[in-house]
């Protein structure tokens, strides 16, 4: 398993702590993410990838803005959680 999948995998830990739907995405080209929804408003989601080539990895937003260091998965759920928190959350 490579890195970048191990990265992902914390990841998802992270944000199911969260109470957030979490999961790593293989596509058949290869690519791999992770789709997170919030299930109290299933329209709030987003893939994240994670780029491991560099020194240090970071996770990257779907847009490809960098989002966070791929060291530190509890920070990077953070800021998921953040951006899909429902207004009455």
């Amino acid at each position: 398993m490579d890195e970048g999948f191990r990265h992902l995998e914390r990841l998802v830990d992270e944000l199911d702590a969260r109470g957030l739907l979490a999961r790593v995405v293989r596509t058949q080209s290869g690519r791999t993410f992770v789709r997170v929804i919030n299930p109290r408003a299933t329209s709030l989601a987003e893939n994240v990838t994670c780029r491991p080539q560099a020194s240090p990895a970071y996770y990257w937003w779907s847009w490809g803005e960098r989002m966070h260091r791929a060291d530190d998965p509890a920070g990077a759920a953070t800021k998921v959680a953040r951006v899909l928190a429902a207004v009455s959350d």
